[in-house]
Order: C-alpha cells, then sequence, then structure tokens
C-alpha cells in the first residue's frame, strides 16, 4: 500500500498513527490514499505472514457501492457499454459470495462486516473527463453525482468512479495506467466536502497496461479484480484506522498479485487476507 503523504508537512508535524505517517485534510480528517499496487510493486517477506491487527476505528458493517461511470463510452452504443454492464453484475452478486464473506471475521466496537447485497446502483455521467483525472477531480466527480437530482447520500456506501480508457488517474507524483509514472491500479480514500462528510470513494483507471492486467483476463475482469482489492479494504478499513498490519499493509494488500488473481464464475478476484487462516484465501475464512 503506497499512502498519500505530504513529507514536508509532515516533517513539520511528525505525525505518525498506528504506524503509518498521515496528514490532515482540509477537514481535518485523515486523508490517506490507498493505492493497490502494481505487479512490480507487490508486498513480500513479513507482509504476507503477519496477521492484520485493529486499531480502533470503524468498518462497514453493511456496505454498498455506486458505480460512476464517467464518459460517452460507457452508455448505451459506447464501446465500453458492455464493460459497465458487466461491473454493474459483478456488483449484484459479489457482496454475497464466498469471496466477500472472508472479510466477515472483522468487526469494530459495534459490531462485524456483515455479507451483504451490495447492490447495482450506477450513475452514468457522459461528460467527456479530462485526461489527467486528479484526486480531487475525482473527489468532485462523487460530489457531482450525490448533488444530483434524487439522489441521498449513503454513509454505508462506497463511491467508485470508473474511468475510460482515454483519461489516467494521477495522485501525489504517481499515475495509473497510461500516465507518464506508473505507480499504481487503483485506490480508494475518503473525504468531507460540499455539505457531506466521511463519503467513501474509489478511483478506478481503466486497466490498460501490462503492469496492472491479470494473465488471461478480460478488461471487464481486471475491473472486478480491481473492485474486489479496493471495495473489501474500504470496508475494513474506511478511515485508515481499523484493519492493517505493522507495516500498513490493509488486507488486499497482502495478497496483491501473489496468489495471481483467479476466475470464479466469469469474474475476476484476488485473494484475501485472513486472520482466521493467517494466509491468503481464495473464499472463506
Amino acid at each position: 500500500m503506497i499512502r498519500k503523504i505530504s513529507v514536508a508537512l509532515v516533517l513539520m508535524a511528525g505525525v505518525v498513527i498506528g504506524g503509518r505517517a498521515a496528514l490532515a485534510d482540509n477537514d481535518s480528517e485523515l486523508n490517506i490514499v490507498h493505492k493497490h499496487p502494481t505487479k512490480d510493486a507487490k508486498p513480500s517477506g513479513g507482509a504476507r505472514t503477519s496477521n492484520l491487527t485493529y486499531h480502533g476505528g470503524p468498518v462497514i458493517h453493511s456496505a454498498h457501492v455506486v458505480s460512476i461511470f464517467w464518459g460517452p463510452s460507457w452508455g448505451t452504443g459506447g464501446s465500453d457499454n458492455g464493460i459497465s454492464n458487466h461491473i454493474i453484475a459483478f456488483f449484484g452478486q459479489f457482496g454475497t459470495n464466498g469471496h466477500y464473506a472472508t472479510i466477515t471475521q472483522y468487526s469494530d466496537g459495534t459490531g462485524a462486516i456483515q455479507t451483504s447485497n451490495l447492490g447495482n446502483t450506477a450513475w452514468y455521467d457522459t461528460s467527456t473527463p479530462p485526461t489527467n483525472v486528479t484526486d480531487a477531480i475525482v473527489q468532485g466527480e462523487v460530489t457531482k453525482y450525490l448533488n444530483s437530482g434524487g439522489v441521498t447520500f449513503d454513509p454505508s456506501a462506497i463511491y467508485e468512479v470508473f474511468l475510460p480508457a482515454s483519461s489516467y488517474s494521477s495522485q501525489g507524483n504517481g499515475t495509473s495506467c497510461g500516465g507518464p509514472t506508473l505507480q499504481y491500479c487503483a485506490y480508494h480514500s475518503h473525504y468531507s466536502a460540499g455539505g457531506f462528510s466521511n463519503v467513501k470513494y474509489a478511483s478506478m483507471p481503466y486497466p490498460s497496461c501490462g503492469g496492472c492486467q491479470a494473465s488471461g483476463f478480460t478488461t471487464a475482469q481486471n475491473f472486478d479484480h480491481f473492485a474486489s482489492h479496493e471495495t473489501r479494504e474500504a470496508v475494513t478499513d474506511e478511515d485508515a484506522n481499523a484493519w492493517y498490519d505493522g507495516r500498513g499493509n490493509e488486507a488486499d494488500d497482502k495478497c496483491a498479485w501473489s496468489p495471481a488473481p483467479f476466475i470464479d464464475g466469469g469474474y475476476g478476484y484476488q485473494y484475501e487476507w485472513s486472520n482466521k487462516s493467517s494466509r491468503c484465501v481464495a473464499t472463506g475464512q
């Protein structure tokens, strides 16, 4: 996991929480971005042998997902419409299957994570995103959705923004596939702005490079892989102060790319860390 850090301010503030350097954003929250590593940056060694520990923060007990498809290619007749339909179907079954059930072993002071119908809510923004989609722009797109007609903010939702192949994500000095400095495949975080508090969200860039593609996967299945990783991490560590190991790795970071991602029922997944088994598991605990 690579974290969003302002080095100068951290040196000035000297803030270290639970082994993670942290920077307060404009809303005085811990604004840490958790990035899905590329194949070359996957954790190794002790990161794959030590259990997660609980640091006192909340988990999402009964999660939901809102898929935000940004760009004209995702809608009816667009080149990526089949992929967006696939992603909606993926979320429609993910929260109640065994690949999600692994995280029901994790809890906070008010209860455990539950398997839940993540839903199939989707929103299509047919405007064209910029080529370089910064973290602030991703947050702005989520806020745009929340301000659209008939929408009620859901504190148990993860708002996941899917980008077309014509755009790439940037955060700090790194970028996703398509950008000049490949450092990550996707990420999740949270923010408060525009009258909304503690909005959980994810940036889901197009998997257009080898560093973010699993062997034999379609583009849709690579998106599934990202979604399984980011969704489970957002649920188990929504505010960056719940479940992670002594090196700062969240549950999915510990199993990123090794064992190899796999396909089940036509959908792509990665392995998940189980404290009960002290290893990465495909399903169950």
